[in-house]
């Protein structure tokens, strides 16, 4: 059959392998320049070793002369040759720390053995921003080699604490200007002033590494510190997937694994690159962008992906309508990643008509449409919301040749769907989004799996010591298709009883297999595709729900159905939709635009769909289930509380319709920032 022919999946999963390139990501990203030749104040040689898993043409950073630089591995060089680089010094940044140093771009080598030579003005005209310095006091509490969060110029970022560095000493760095002039009248930044004057508690945020201007996952506690936790907590513990290429940049079908570790092992560039590997765009217009409303960020996200697109000819695509889907497959995996950005256009064989845009909607109408209908068995339906779906673990099963093919498609055609601005007819659950974006997943992410799955993990702290006389060990039996097995939840699970002492590990690895681990192979394919057609710096910009809206639409909600199927329950039992509160509230969602209205839907049901037959069809976890709002005390609940296996909002019994549309408004736009609102 072709598609076997075409596709073969290698993958490499050894422990000793796997440490290895984790060792080689730290030693790449902290390498520094060696010894100094030169004592000149205005400029300097340095020499420097190219760092292990540079390739020709590839960019690496170095410190030298109060800078880091940024430099091209010159032709025919490889990892361990010795180069030397000149670069200009200023009385600024002599004396700075490595890891504070502000960032300059030089020119490419020609040949291994050549001496870069730069000027300030080619150095000037390289740099894309124009930066402030910045110089603080270490904080106590802060540890030589880890990082510490300050707020500077308005915006978060961590800092690297020398290791030889002491608490009390100075130490300067730079931001750029663009990124700290952000306009105080942005939606986010009214939205973070509110936040912050309510004393939200403590969470996950998306933080700027200073030293290299990455973009990061850092957790702060109350103090606004960088939270140190080592062990596992359902509360404040957190992974994120990572993807890990295994056969570089610019194979046909690249081969990669994926893993769900700790958010401070995975970072994500803050430029945008084209094809050729050029820097598009570079931080401070990403970190602009995401201060822009929604509307906003999606204009953003076209016009980037208008410079993406390669003009060279187009991609003409014939399918026959009995066979779509394998048709489809055909043709999408023989591209390469370049054709995936360039024009396609469709045919349907036997049938006359010239594809101006029409055809190919109807092609990703029908194709996606096709691909995550259950029936094929490659996706299921979430037991918490039947209107979202998730990766089925048996797809295997259903489909034991070509499975792992199939989701490579969906992938690619999931990611040229959203460069080429046509909506994808499918919602997955919003986990699904987070593993797409590289957000923190967490423990409360098991309720969009499986609620009742989620209580009982939940349930097992209050049972103390008596837990060891369940038995049970680290492992969980699988059902399929009436046949049951049994799959180690760590490696010799069999052997390892559960006892209140390892608790943590016992609920961390369900963590880990229900939200990764049931559906790695299927998973992994889906999103080597998907990063065929989408950088994954430019999803930076989103959020979670923010992403399900652009690829799934807007969708035409109409609040007279919705209201008409809402139920009322707690404190608004007896009046309905005539207490007050209520008639406050489809007030403040009527004046809602359609984003505002979607958002409202994603915080409480957990996703923007609405069935096609109206509200009536509402679906949770049980089947139908309508919207409803509980009314609860003001004094036990500040702001609206949603509950999305049950489409239910808890709504407090506010005294002003000002105070419920503030604290509304607040929590279905802060939703997605990790941050709690209880």
């Amino acid at each position: 059959m072709f598609l076997r022919g075409i596709y073969t999946r290698r993958r490499v999963s050894t422990e000793t392998e796997q440490s290895s390139s984790r060792t080689t990501e730290r030693r790449s990203s902290n390498q520094s320049a060696g010894s100094r030749n030169s004592n000149q104040s205005t400029s300097s040689t340095f020499r420097i070793s190219i760092p292990p898993n540079v390739k020709c043409g590839d960019e690496f950073r170095v410190y030298a002369g109060g800078r880091v630089c940024c430099v091209r591995c010159p032709p025919d060089a490889k990892p361990g040759v010795s180069l030397q680089i000149t670069v200009p010094l200023s009385e600024d940044t002599q004396n700075m720390s490595p890891e504070l140093i502000p960032r300059t771009r030089t020119t490419s080598f020609e040949s291994a053995t050549s001496t870069l030579t730069t000027s300030n003005r080619s150095l000037m005209d390289a740099r894309t921003d124009d930066t402030q310095m910045f110089e603080v006091t270490v904080p106590r509490g802060a540890t030589p080699g880890q990082p510490f969060s300050l707020l500077a110029g308005g915006t978060r970022v961590l800092v690297t604490f020398p290791l030889n560095g002491t608490t009390g000493q100075k130490i300067r760095f730079n931001l750029p200007i663009r990124m700290l002039n952000q306009s105080d009248n942005s939606p986010k930044s009214m939205l973070a002033k509110i936040k912050m004057s309510y004393s939200n508690k403590d969470g996950w945020a998306r933080t700027l590494r200073a030293e290299d201007m990455k973009f990061v996952w850092t957790r702060f506690d109350e103090q606004g510190n960088v939270d140190g936790l080592t062990r596992f907590n359902t509360d404040r513990s957190a992974y994120v997937l990572k993807l890990h290429y295994l056969d570089g940049e610019h194979s046909h079908l690249r081969q990669g694994e994926i893993s769900l570790v700790t958010p401070d092992e995975v970072s994500v560039n803050s430029c945008i690159e084209n094809v050729d590997g050029s820097e598009l765009l570079g931080y401070s217009d990403i970190v602009s962008a995401q201060n822009k409303s929604y509307i906003d960020k999606v204009q953003f996200f076209r016009d980037v992906c208008g410079q993406l697109r390669s003009n060279e000819g187009h991609i003409k695509i014939n399918v026959r309508r009995d066979e779509l889907l394998l048709d489809s497959i055909d043709a999408v995996m023989r591209l390469t990643r370049e054709d995936l950005r360039k024009c396609w256009r469709f045919e349907f064989i036997g049938e006359a008509g010239l594809d101006a845009g029409g055809l190919k909607t109807e092609w990703f109408d029908l194709v996606t449409n096709t691909v995550f209908d259950p029936s094929l068995g490659l996706w299921q339906t979430s037991l918490t919301n039947q209107l979202c779906v998730q990766i089925s673990p048996s797809s295997g099963i259903c489909c034991p040749e070509d499975h792992l093919i199939f989701f490579r498609f969906i992938g690619r055609v999931m990611g040229k769907a959203l460069f080429d601005a046509e909506l994808v007819n499918g919602h997955m659950c919003s986990y699904m989004y987070k593993h797409m974006l590289g957000w923190p997943v967490m423990f409360n992410d098991l309720k969009d799996v499986d609620e009742e799955y989620y209580s009982s993990l939940k349930g097992l702290k209050k049972y103390g010591q008596d837990i060891e006389h369940f038995c049970v060990n680290f492992t969980v039996v699988e059902e399929v298709f009436g046949m049951k097995k049994t799959v180690d939840l760590v490696s010799g699970g069999t052997d390892i009883n559960l006892t209140q002492d390892n608790l943590p590990e016992y609920i961390e690895a369900c963590l880990m297999y229900r939200l990764l681990g049931r559906y790695e192979a299927q998973l992994n394919e889906l999103l080597l595709g998907f990063f065929d057609v989408i950088p994954d710096s430019l999803l930076v910009i989103f959020d979670f729900q923010e992403i399900e809206l652009l690829m799934c639409g807007l969708p035409e909600i109409d609040v007279s159905d919705w209201k008409e199927h809402t139920e009322y329950t707690g404190e608004y039992d007896r009046e309905g939709s005539n207490h007050q509160v209520c008639k406050w509230f489809w007030e403040v969602v009527s004046e809602y635009d359609q984003e505002m209205k979607a958002r409202l839907l994603q915080f409480v049901t957990g996703t923007s769909g609405v069935p096609s037959n109206g509200f009536e069809f509402l679906q949770g976890s049980e089947g139908v289930r309508q919207f409803t709002i509980q009314g609860v005390e003001l004094e036990t609940c500040l702001y609206p509380r949603a509950h999305t296996c049950f489409n239910r909002i808890d709504l407090p019994r506010y005294e002003e319709r000002e105070e419920l549309a503030e604290k509304l408004k607040i929590s279905i736009t802060m939703s997605a920032t990790g941050f709690d609102l209880e």
